[in-house]
């Protein structure tokens, strides 16, 4: 029904925020993912889900489209509700769920609170032939986003370091300095590695 707001941030904190719209503040519960994607801007576009219960109407915030189609994947799955899934998007990236689903990395997903192995499994199973098209947002929005971090991660891959763990910390160095040439990139990664 409501697939996005654009608008004034009125409050923003971890787990929900306020975005005001002619007049209107509508309250968004959002995961520490998209949290953390939104800058300091006053206005904002915002996508959501609108979740109508029989005790109440919940809308739901996503920095992006892909989080938002992995959510609705993910709530998907019997098991999960629309708080695991927020959870689960706060413990690990889009990227992160649709790589540990891809490979069939049970503990990475046990690894959310509330999730147990036979959830995890289920996750696995239910959505590991449903999340071409998730993931192929994901890797555009990844590419286009910094070929600078590519760059850095096949250089990393080259010198011999794990693709996974070089990606961890070529993430959160551009995070902090999203400006950051390749060779900075390099030389903070290697000193982390």
């Amino acid at each position: 029904m409501i697939t996005h707001l654009q608008g004034k941030l009125v409050e923003k904190n971890p787990t929900e925020l306020v975005v005001e719209c002619n007049g209107v503040g509508y309250l968004l519960h959002i995961s520490l993912y998209t949290y953390e994607q939104l800058g300091a801007d006053e206005n904002i576009k915002i996508f959501t889900h609108l979740l109508v219960r029989e005790d109440a109407q919940i809308l739901y915030g996503f920095a992006q489209t892909t989080e938002r189609d992995l959510f609705l994947k993910l709530i998907s799955v019997s098991g999960i509700g629309a708080g695991t899934a927020r959870t689960m998007l706060s413990s690990l990236s889009p990227e992160q769920i649709i790589q540990a689903i891809a490979s069939e990395d049970v503990n990475t997903i046990k690894g959310v609170k509330g999730i147990g192995l036979k959830t995890a499994q289920r996750v696995i199973i239910d959505l590991k032939d449903k999340l071409n098209d998730v993931a192929a947002t994901a890797n555009n929005l990844v590419l286009k986003g910094n070929t600078n971090q590519n760059e850095a991660l096949s250089a990393l891959e080259t010198l011999g370091y794990t693709k996974k763990q070089s990606q961890k910390v070529i993430e959160n160095i551009v995070k902090q300095e999203p400006e950051a040439s390749v060779e900075t990139i390099i030389k903070l990664a290697l000193k982390k590695l």
